[in-house]
């Protein structure tokens, strides 16, 4: 019997490393916020409900085993089902592949640690208190148990990780203040700050040795990467994205970087959910140009109402960009494009000055725009900004120009946005040959999230000729703002995965068509 023991023990807690794994990927999607993480889990209930039929059904085959066999058989039977349930799992998670994997972090390990200590607590108790019925209760807290550990272990890290990051935030305000001569620009908005750090750093980086934060590390722990792992005493500029989705979180961060210069590229309702209301964003936006000091200064686009009607409280100096706005100080017209590029004409006072860009989009004319506003405050040449501009590569999956598998993409598939669909949509339009769009829609704008999925159906009238949807509960308004548009809904294509649109657009698309990936939600949110 202590042998049968000790082998279901042993396959019980097989069963449970997927499980486990999937809640740790989940809280890791959801930013380590239990809050994020609960409204994550309501949204999710029904989907998870249906995945865990089977592994319900089997546990109960187990209870109704416990009732009716002899305990040696109900031993028996109970080790071979949580052995063949392990299995499956592995198998299954072994071909998985997902949108963002579950990056095994220092932070992950200690939750591992925590979590795997809570669980063998548990079943411990379940075994050394060995009952017929006991052998359900493990196997069920196999499966569902990890989801609820979340929760304690979340309570019983958080002192930990609260000393580890503050630990690590102090080291490198540290490390900034032996950087007395270091210029700092910050960059916020609700959508463009990755695409104008980018751009920031193409230009300056031709007139001074430039750091920037690296992919999207726009939070405090990714700008304290940054700093104490890359900043070095030859860097002239530091050039850092900060990002929001909460009240404070603007502050915290002009708090911890202290940048002389700062640009908001927008304010839209990206992250409605957790901000609370549009008021609440633009209030901690525009804490980019309200925190900065006195003899700093501010770059603003005129082309966002938010921004344009925004009474600064701070009489820091401060310049506009713009296309639409005819009274922005740095403006772009005569602008061209081709599946090659862009061409404009920067108007600044007098001033009328030729660029051209591998870039496409409004959206990445007005990032250059803020870019070349930041430079000649700080003394760099048109030729050299026309030189930083001409050359500056692609902004990985931002109106980025590929060929995949033969085909034209235009892959826009980092965090969609209201503005910036619409853009990409007009890209699009200008395009050769058959105008597809693949995308899941947006998420994170509050109660208006089907508003605005529905108006980007609409949008995608004369815009797109094939739309190709992916998940069919998330994307419905989508569906709708289609139909209500007037668009051939022949030519709608909705699907469960992003694997079964890519193998409808390689047996459709030729290499004259283009294809417009928008959006990619990671795997918390796609449904």
């Amino acid at each position: 019997m202590l042998i049968g023991k000790i082998l279901y023990y042993a396959a019980v807690i097989a069963a449970s490393l997927v499980p486990h794994k999937h809640a740790l990927h989940m809280f890791q999607q959801n930013r380590y916020e239990l809050k994020r993480y609960t409204a994550w889990a309501k949204a999710n209930f029904a989907g998870g409900a249906r995945r865990a039929l089977i592994p319900a059904l089997v546990i109960g085959a187990v209870a109704l085993a416990c009732k009716r066999l002899s305990t040696p058989a109900v031993l028996a039977a109970c080790i071979l089902i949580a052995s063949g349930m392990a299995a499956v799992l592995i198998m299954r998670e072994r071909k998985a592949q997902y949108i963002k994997p579950l990056v095994f972090t220092g932070r992950v390990k200690r939750q591992i640690a925590v979590m795997a200590v809570l669980y063998l607590l548990i079943q411990a108790v379940y075994l050394v208190l060995f009952r017929r019925f006991n052998l359900w209760l493990m196997l069920a807290v196999s499966y569902f148990g990890p989801w609820l550990l979340i929760y304690p272990m979340a309570l019983i890290t958080s002192p930990i990780e609260a000393s580890v990051r503050q630990w690590y935030l102090n080291d490198a305000k540290r490390i900034l203040s032996e950087h007395s001569d270091l210029i700092k620009i910050g960059i916020t908005g609700s959508y463009g700050k990755t695409s104008t750090k980018n751009v920031m750093q193409a230009v300056l980086g031709q007139h001074y040795n430039s750091l920037m934060t690296p992919a999207s590390f726009n939070t405090p722990m990714g700008i304290t990467i940054t700093i104490r792992q890359y900043l070095k005493p030859i860097h002239q500029v530091f050039v850092c994205e900060m990002g929001a989705d909460k009240k404070g979180d603007i502050t915290e961060l002009m708090e911890f970087v202290h940048p002389s210069i700062g640009v908001v590229t927008s304010i839209g309702p990206q992250h409605l959910s957790t901000f609370g209301s549009q008021e609440n964003i633009i209030r901690e936006k525009m804490q980019m140009i309200e925190l900065l000091p006195k003899d700093g200064f501010g770059v603003l686009n005129y082309d966002n109402e938010f921004i344009r009607n925004y009474k600064i409280k701070n009489e820091v100096r401060t310049v506009s960009y713009g296309i639409q706005n005819p009274e922005a100080d740095y403006r772009a017209e005569e602008i061209s494009y081709a599946s090659g590029g862009t061409k404009f004409t920067l108007v600044h006072g007098d001033e009328r000055v030729a660029f051209e860009t591998k870039l496409l989009g409004e959206l990445n004319i007005l990032n250059i725009l803020s870019a070349i506003a930041v430079s000649r405050y700080l003394g760099v040449d048109w030729a050299t900004i026309r030189k930083g501009v001409k050359q500056m590569k692609q902004v990985e999956h931002r109106l980025e120009m590929k060929m995949i598998n033969g085909r034209r993409f235009i892959d826009d598939a980092f965090n969609a946005n209201p503005s910036g669909a619409e853009m990409a949509l007009d890209v699009l339009k200008m395009m050769p040959g058959k105008r597809y769009i693949v995308t899941p829609g947006m998420i994170e704008l509050g109660e208006r999230t089907e508003e605005i999925n529905r108006n980007f159906g609409a949008m995608m009238k004369d815009r797109a000729d094939i739309a190709v949807l992916v998940g069919k509960q998330q994307t419905k308004p989508i569906y709708e703002g289609l139909q209500e548009s007037g668009f051939d809904m022949e030519q709608v294509l909705v699907v469960d995965t992003v694997k079964e649109a890519f193998a409808f657009i390689y047996q459709t698309a030729s290499s004259e068509d283009t294809i417009l990936l928008e959006n990619d939600l990671p795997d918390a949110f796609s449904k």
